[in-house]
């Protein structure tokens, strides 16, 4: 399934209705949870790849809006009617936000999806099939790329003890990567192309069984933002169950659709790392970590906010240099094309037949071939013509060419009129 195009246009009224009739059978399998707050159009790119996803699946979609003022439910809900929009009048944070989802999913596996996430047309029946294999997993997680294709680190960690965020923080992780001791943290002795226990699985993507989190409780609503997810796979660990790693490839922004360089942003991640300390860490007469904690945190996140202001990435369409080689249907390259002169943009298009059976998979050598002419900083993909699989497969080995001509991701769809990147979208100009 995923290494097929979708050449008939593969709209959400072919799948609709086999999601409907799974639901009516009464067993759910899996429910997906995704808590959205003013990322509309990230949103609706990542809710096109689930619909794919679990097609032909037992499986409920539910998604939390924190009081979005950019318009989320008004235009998403009637464009996805199998999915259950859940509607906060205030902005109840990740955590609250999951659970007052969870207390109505009806699946036997829950998972939770961050909205600036697009997963592959296989993922979700195969997460589900390694824990139907594996009673003893609570939590399961995959393999997170960036939009360059690189590989995010977050996919796997290991509990962040006092020792191990110790040597995170003063760089020692970084220095021996390789080391069970000191590079524990990001746990990156582990080949990333095999599945793997691991200790800390990323709410970005965060498969659970269900009749676990009955068991140890739902995400601890102390936490606001960040740090639930670590919270959690640790309450797992500690009540017997064995968190796991799979080498199945999602496309993660990493939150590159939110403003991380803001000091609210540091603030926050360094004080739910702070609630975690306390809570699991701090007890028994050793308080007096609390305040060396304190004291590396506040070191540490100021000189991270301080690098964060220096490397802030610049807006796409003030770029002189940027350029994007378009793949997709002649249909799909006009509209790119009309973005990119709204925009002030530069694109080249290369385009297919979807009719033809030969232009039914990626052109590589055309590709090739156009970056031995022109560097291109972007590389734009047809989502109704191509399957989720092999973009996230192309972009992936992108970033393993050691040409350095490498291109970040972009994805258009004919069907959403809206060019999508990791920390830009372009809406196709109304006539």
């Amino acid at each position: 399934m995923g290494d097929r195009g979708w050449t008939d246009g593969y709209s959400l009224a072919l799948y609709t209705p086999l999601i409907r009739s799974c639901n009516e059978i009464g067993f759910m399998k899996l429910t997906i949870v995704i808590v959205n707050y003013n990322v509309k159009e990230y949103l609706r790119q990542c809710l096109h790849s689930v619909g794919r996803a679990i097609s032909g699946m037992n499986a409920e979609v539910m998604v939390v809006d924190n009081a979005s003022t950019d318009g989320s439910v008004e235009e998403l809900s009637p464009l996805f009617p199998w999915v259950r929009f859940i509607v906060s009048k205030e902005n109840l944070g990740f955590a609250r936000g999951n659970n007052l989802a969870i207390h109505e999913a009806r699946g036997e596996y829950v998972l939770l999806l961050n909205p600036d996430t697009v997963v592959g047309e296989e993922v979700l029946k195969e997460c589900v099939s390694f824990l139907d294999a594996h009673a003893d997993a609570g939590a399961l997680g995959v393999k997170m790329l960036k939009a360059n294709g690189s590989f995010a680190w977050e996919s796997r960690r290991g509990v962040p003890t006092p020792f191990t965020s110790f040597c995170k923080m003063i760089g020692l992780c970084t220095l021996f990567p390789k080391s069970h001791l000191m590079g524990h943290y990001y746990m990156r002795y582990l080949d990333e192309n095999e599945p793997a226990r691991i200790e800390i699985v990323s709410g970005a993507f965060m498969m659970l069984r269900r009749s676990a989190l009955e068991e140890i409780g739902l995400l601890d609503e102390t936490f606001f933002m960040y740090g639930e997810d670590i919270d959690l796979s640790y309450r797992l660990l500690k009540a017997g169950y064995s968190n796991y790693y799979l080498p199945l490839s999602i496309i993660h922004y990493k939150g590159e659709s939110t403003q991380k360089t803001s000091f609210r942003y540091v603030q926050n991640f360094y004080n739910a790392m702070l609630i975690f300390y306390n809570k699991h860490f701090c007890g028994n007469g050793r308080r007096w970590l609390t305040w060396l904690i304190r004291l590396g945190i506040f070191l540490r996140g100021g000189l991270e906010y301080l690098l964060r202001q220096m490397a802030r990435p610049r807006v796409l369409a003030d770029s002189d240099r940027f350029r994007m080689l378009v793949i997709g249907s002649h249909e799909m390259c006009g509209e790119v094309q009309s973005v990119c002169h709204a925009n002030n943009m530069q694109c080249l298009c290369i385009p297919l037949n979807p009719h033809d059976e030969e232009e039914r998979t990626l052109p590589l050598k055309q590709i090739a071939e156009e970056k031995q002419k022109a560097s291109y900083g972007y590389i734009v993909f047809d989502t109704e013509l191509f399957s989720y699989s092999e973009i996230l497969a192309f972009i992936r080995r992108e970033h393993l060419r050691k040409d350095r001509k490498r291109m970040r991701l972009g994805l258009y769809s004919v069907w959403s009129k809206t060019l999508v990147f990791a920390s830009s979208t372009f809406s196709l100009p109304q006539k």
